[in-house]
């Protein structure tokens, strides 16, 4: 009887653990997803209390800093915002997007405007023909694809030389995950 008691118990252990962690999860996706409703004039204060802390904040020269809320190296989502001088929230945007990435097609990009413009990457290696240093993102391509986007950094992983998106292998088919 004590085996079967045991057992059950730790049958409905996994099962609450399993259960728990969901709820955590979609807790925490939900108060991400929030962050994108934050309205511009929001003191940072406001934010943070209901938030926390970025994930990391960039002075800017004119006396703003850029701030981003990010859930790599796990999840798909990182929100930033420009935060002006007055400690408010400029417009919080959703950073890890095609459009976004987009972005660095336009001029030279630094590995510091990098990571202050979309977060610290998932993962960085160093691979390629080149042995160039790559900087990989989790995101959603066209909102609904579990991909990753890969920023090639050089050798010396100080400048983008080039940036495509590829399927996230740590997803299956189906999107199944299988961390």
């Amino acid at each position: 009887m004590k085996s079967f008691t045991h057992a059950t118990t730790l049958k409905h252990s996994r099962f609450n653990l399993k259960a728990f962690s969901i709820a955590a999860i979609a807790l925490g996706l939900a108060g991400c997803a929030q962050l994108q409703t934050v309205p511009a004039g929001t003191p940072i204060a406001e934010v943070e209390q209901k938030f926390g802390k970025p994930t990391i904040t960039c002075p800017n020269a004119d006396g703003t800093q850029r701030m981003i809320w990010s859930q790599q190296p796990m999840g798909q989502y990182a929100f930033g915002s420009f935060i002006s001088r007055d400690g408010t929230i400029v417009a919080m945007k959703q950073l890890l997007t095609d459009a976004h990435f987009d972005m660095l097609a336009q001029g030279k990009w630094t590995d510091e405007q990098v990571l202050c413009e979309f977060g610290p990457p998932a993962e960085k290696v160093g691979v390629g023909k080149d042995h160039e240093v790559v900087w990989s993102y989790r995101y959603k391509q066209s909102g609904t694809w579990n991909s990753l986007m890969y920023i090639f950094l050089g050798a010396d992983g100080k400048q983008v030389t080039h940036f495509h998106p590829g399927p996230d292998p740590w997803y299956l088919g189906g999107g199944e995950g299988r961390r």
